[in-house]
């Protein structure tokens, strides 16, 4: 999913792929505690939570930085449940009826191997987490997480699950100083 016009206006991607409808601002509006905390959460990061098409954008981004970050974690799960998961049993099997020796290497190369996994995950994934504008987005998309929790404590009609989303764990501060990035300009065919 890359192309930002090709979703319905009003449609937005969750993390396993499957498209919703977004909740209007005029639902969230509705409660007054929301919409208090809509205005207050939106002067500390500079975003407009009451409207409908920034929150468009803003979702939309939130959903390319997860897919980039999971196609890095799949990437990372195979080498990490082989030489992590997949050590017990090798142990089990073959390394406990070997010598000391082979035993001690195995445990040496096995730590060694999974230490350059994590590293390697870490660095690769390391300049999207320390990006302000991606950290910025984060930061958004948490704080329109507790907006609609606190509009559907109010009583507005908001799904159980909206917007469909886990937490991110940089998403705290914001960067004030960050570049926004501009909603791309729809292609016009020829």
């Amino acid at each position: 999913m890359s192309d930002y016009h090709s979703l319905d206006p009003g449609k937005f991607i969750d993390d396993q792929g499957t498209e919703h409808s977004m909740v209007p601002a005029s639902v969230v509006a509705s409660v007054p505690e929301a919409r208090a905390a809509a205005e207050r959460y939106g002067r500390e990061v500079r975003f407009d939570f009451l409207d409908d098409r920034a929150v468009h954008w803003m979702l939309f981004q939130r959903r390319e930085d997860t897919e980039k970050g999971g196609v890095i974690g799949c990437l990372l799960a195979v080498p990490l449940f082989v030489f992590g998961v997949g050590a017990w049993p090798f142990w089990d099997l073959v390394a406990s009826q070997k010598s000391r020796q082979f035993q001690i290497a195995f445990i040496a190369v096995d730590a060694l191997i999974l230490s350059a996994v994590i590293l390697g995950g870490y660095l690769v994934r390391r300049r999207s987490l320390q990006d302000p504008v991606a950290r910025n987005v984060r930061c958004r998309a948490r704080l329109y997480r507790k907006i609609v929790g606190v509009a559907r404590k109010g009583g507005a009609d908001i799904p159980h699950l909206y917007p469909y989303y886990g937490m991110y764990a940089t998403s705290r501060k914001f960067f004030p100083e960050a570049p926004e990035r501009p909603v791309p300009e729809k292609e016009q065919s020829p």
